[in-house]
């Protein structure tokens, strides 16, 4: 396998990875840096903002949704790199505190958040996690918010299987992929263990190919782990990667898996912090624009 960077610079904490197969586009995030970054005909463009941004995701209209601390902002994509146009779209996690963390939308083009206690300082330094504050939230196209569940540690991975019947969501704190039935009214119902705690790090972000199969970049584990729908493990892919933190397939087949990933502060490797892509032979399912 040859992973190579989509990019040369390194970033403090990679995230979000999305592929807008309609604009042949890769949008990310450096959550820790406060910012938003597409990939575009080779160009890589930013968008400097203020506070924490953990997705960045095109919308049907033109523009993009960035989620932040205090919420979701629509981003002009038209507006300077340091002078980004942000308008409010909506206040989905209400709790003074938190912030979003893992952002994906459904078939339907619904945004679907999953927030955390904040752990990130004004300089995006670290700050220590103690409370389990987080929640899983779904908004709308007119920009309605519907919670979904509370009490969570960090949420990650937000993906759909079953004909959309079933949410597959991890809580990084708890080391364990959830699977929870979704209630014709929309609501979530009891949840089970999908799949366990393994040796090979904690689960972050995650991607799902057209097989069903979840491709889980485990933090802190160098790898991703391929998922059988039935949650057991399928393969394991070696990283050159310590903290793998997120992932998406695009390319022109959909056959290209971009990885995002962290820079630790020490000890780090040297490709640590890269938007890294491989080419699987796998088609894998796209990322879905706001329907808003």
């Amino acid at each position: 396998m040859k992973w190579q960077p989509v990019c040369d610079p390194r970033f403090k904490l990679a995230e979000g990875p999305f592929w807008d197969d309609i604009q042949q586009s890769l949008y990310w995030v450096d959550i820790a840096r406060f910012r938003a970054l597409r990939l575009h005909q080779g160009q890589l463009h930013h968008w400097q903002l203020h506070e924490p941004v953990s997705a960045f995701i095109p919308t049907v209209r033109g523009d993009a949704l960035v989620t932040l601390a205090s919420g979701v902002y629509r981003l002009n994509l038209d507006s300077p790199a340091d002078y980004p146009d942000v308008s409010l779209f909506c206040v989905a996690d209400p709790v003074e505190g938190n912030r979003a963390n893992e952002a994906r939308c459904d078939s339907a083009g619904r945004l679907w958040l999953g927030t955390m206690q904040n752990n990130l300082d004004a300089e995006g330094g670290d700050l220590p996690l103690e409370r389990r504050s987080g929640g899983i939230f779904r908004v709308d196209a007119d920009a309605q918010v519907r919670p979904l569940l509370g009490g969570q540690g960090i949420v990650n991975t937000l993906l759909w299987a079953d004909d959309n019947s079933t949410l597959l969501s991890a809580d990084s704190l708890d080391g364990v992929i959830y699977r929870y039935p979704i209630r014709a009214n929309g609501s979530l119902g009891e949840r089970c263990i999908w799949a366990g705690p393994h040796e090979r790090g904690v689960p972050d972000g995650s991607a799902m190919d057209a097989q069903g199969y979840v491709w889980n970049c485990r933090w802190g584990g160098q790898c991703i782990i391929r998922f059988s729908p039935d949650g057991s493990v399928d393969r394991i892919i070696e990283l050159p990667l310590s903290h793998p933190t997120s992932c998406a397939f695009g390319g022109p087949g959909m056959t290209t898996l971009f990885v995002t990933s962290a820079r630790p502060d020490s000890h780090a490797m040297e490709l640590d912090g890269a938007v890294l892509q491989l080419e699987t032979g796998i088609r894998g399912l796209p990322s879905q624009r706001f329907a808003g």
